[in-house]
């Protein structure tokens, strides 16, 4: 008898807390995405998130210790995405001029943010350093790898420097948050000016035969 009660009232073995924790932390994460894309960044604080979430505010802390935390969770989670869309894009062989190439980078991000509201809504937020700087580092690692699929392809000549790409990438970046600022599913015609854009852009570094292709 004492046997059964010890074993009734033992506590929950490691790997099931464990399991509980990462499974609560995504519950967090989920609850504040649909918050996010539904009511805009205002709506996500951690008591509303928490409600969401069917999680005790009390307890939302103690797996996030503020607001901002989620939001670059929140965020590199979506970040990580991306960042194999992307790599899956210029994967593509078919990809042979700088226009398809600009294409398999702008087509998967607006695709993105349209279908993940709350990644737009962090995306394009202002004043948070711990978001901006995750964006940073997105912005800069996609456009070294942009540069490195150029040159490799024969796109854009092997001198041509990195800082060119970069600022292609800055241009389509900036132009990117007038879309969706313009219009929550991101104006067509604004993105179609982004193609235009960067394509134009780059050609002025291309070899002859690159934009002959084109």
């Amino acid at each position: 008898m004492f046997e059964n009660n010890a074993k009734a009232q033992a506590p929950a073995r490691p790997g099931v807390r464990q399991r509980r924790g990462v499974e609560r932390r995504r519950a967090i994460l989920d609850a504040a995405e649909a918050l996010l894309g539904e009511q805009g960044y205002q709506a996500g604080s951690l008591k509303a998130i928490g409600e969401r979430a069917g999680i005790p505010t009390a307890s939302v802390y103690h797996y996030f210790s503020d607001r901002h935390q989620v939001d670059a969770e929140l965020l590199q989670r979506h970040v990580d995405e991306l960042d194999a869309l992307l790599t899956a894009a210029l994967h593509s062989p078919a990809l042979r001029t700088l226009r398809d190439a600009g294409d398999a980078v702008i087509t998967p991000l607006r695709n993105y943010f349209r279908q993940h509201p709350s990644c737009t809504v962090l995306w394009f937020a202002r004043g948070n350093q711990t978001l901006d700087e995750l964006i940073r580092t997105f912005d800069t690692s996609q456009a070294e790898r942009l540069w490195h699929f150029l040159i490799e392809r024969e796109l854009l000549p092997a001198e041509t420097p990195q800082l060119v790409v970069q600022l292609a990438w800055e241009a389509g970046n900036r132009l990117f948050d007038t879309a969706f600022r313009r219009s929550p599913t991101g104006d067509d015609a604004t993105i179609e000016e982004v193609r235009r854009l960067v394509t134009a852009y780059l050609e002025t570094y291309a070899p002859r035969a690159a934009k002959r292709r084109g």
